[in-house]
């Protein structure tokens, strides 16, 4: 006999956390199913920090980064626990940047974000860590701030389970199908009916949508971060280094000391496209990443010292790096969430707005942009861009 349930959220990384919890906290019964172990570092949602940002390529994006923050806090509220730390962001545009800077300012402009532009030497002055040559663009972000990964999802799968969800760990997805009113969801333990489902199973999503006879385009690579041991940790410390991005390609970015004395970079979309099943023991180093990354930061951040361990992570990107919050088309009831490798800043915020649709079918935020019917989604020959 099936277990009926209002709501089935299919994959508990960070978005998935999020939407269990925001439908568990509005009266409905949850059941969260998680392939792996709750916490586990096969996908995109382990590790320490993530950045939290307003400055962003279009005046959408900056606005969704101000309900990323309120959420943040709304979550801080609920769990007790501080999760933001504040740090302030660097954007770094070298001359002929491939990131267009005009698009950053101009979207912070249109939304009266404020930002403060100076020169490679004004950074030097402020931060002496930094070197950079002196045409360089940098915008300054003031509230820019880290957030924890793995804290900050268990933060939310606890208040998921506060508020009367049942998470069930080691749960492959083994079928979906539409039933009278609602989703039929089986595992090899369970079958649950339920009103609607949320998909948030990132790397895995075709794998869970193909029993719809559903297809994203999607591409996953292998990523690396490094963490670095600098001689001194003071000079690399919050109020004496803040969050950085390169903004070019290949683009880079990295951290203060954050919990410890290292420091934290990686290369964005660095790393090969790879098979998430593939992924099995323990993720070797990638050395040539890893030397690549060394010497970029040996001349950014002279003194960020040698690397001391690297950890594995997965990014499913869309070809156009946008996210996906969409039901899926003629499956209405199944309501998709997909990150495209920058989301977890908006992680509370993604969590509400998919209860949002899979509830009402629509949400108070514009999610067009983000359809599953959307061109880059379905034209086979539109561009791939993965630069933000």
């Amino acid at each position: 006999m099936a277990d009926q349930v209002d709501y089935v959220v299919v994959g508990l990384g960070a978005l998935g956390s999020s939407a269990a919890w925001h439908l568990a906290r509005r009266g409905h019964s949850v059941v969260g199913l998680e392939r792996f172990a709750l916490g586990h570092d096969r996908g995109a949602s382990h590790d320490t920090s993530r950045i939290l940002r307003h400055s962003y390529h279009t005046p959408a994006y900056v606005e969704l980064t101000l309900e990323a923050y309120a959420d943040w806090a709304d979550l801080e509220g609920a769990s007790g626990e501080s999760l933001v730390t504040t740090t302030g962001g660097l954007d770094l545009f070298p001359v002929d940047a491939a990131i267009p800077p005009g698009d950053y300012t101009a979207s912070m402009d249109a939304v009266d974000v404020d930002y403060e532009a100076m020169d490679g030497a004004d950074v030097e002055r402020r931060w002496p860590a930094f070197r950079l040559d002196d045409d360089v663009l940098a915008l300054w972000q003031p509230d820019a701030a880290i957030v924890p990964a793995a804290r900050g999802t268990a933060a939310m799968q606890a208040q998921a389970v506060r508020h009367g969800a049942d998470l069930r760990p080691q749960q492959r997805v083994v079928g979906l199908t539409e039933v009278d009113g609602g989703v039929e969801v089986t595992t090899p333990d369970a079958t649950i009916r339920a009103g609607g489902v949320v998909v948030t199973a990132d790397a895995w999503a075709n794998d869970v949508l193909g029993h719809l006879g559903v297809h994203v385009p999607l591409v996953t690579t292998w990523e690396q971060v490094t963490y670095f041991a600098p001689d001194d940790p003071v000079r690399f410390s919050p109020g004496e280094l803040p969050l950085w991005i390169w903004m070019d390609d290949p683009s880079y970015y990295g951290f203060p000391t954050y919990g410890e004395p290292t420091v934290k970079a990686a290369q964005d979309c660095g790393g090969p496209p790879v098979d998430p099943e593939s992924r099995v023991g323990d993720d070797p180093v990638d050395e040539l990443m890893r030397a690549r990354l060394h010497r970029f930061l040996g001349d950014l951040l002279p003194g960020s010292g040698a690397p001391v361990r690297s950890r594995r992570c997965l990014y499913t990107l869309t070809p156009d790096r946008d996210f996906v919050l969409s039901p899926v088309p003629g499956h209405e009831r199944v309501v998709v969430g997909l990150g495209a490798a920058h989301s977890f800043k908006f992680a509370p915020t993604f969590g509400r707005l998919l209860a949002d649709v899979v509830t009402t079918g629509s949400s108070a935020t514009d999610l067009t942009a983000y359809r599953m019917d959307r061109p880059a989604l379905t034209d086979p020959d539109h561009a791939v861009t993965w630069l933000v």
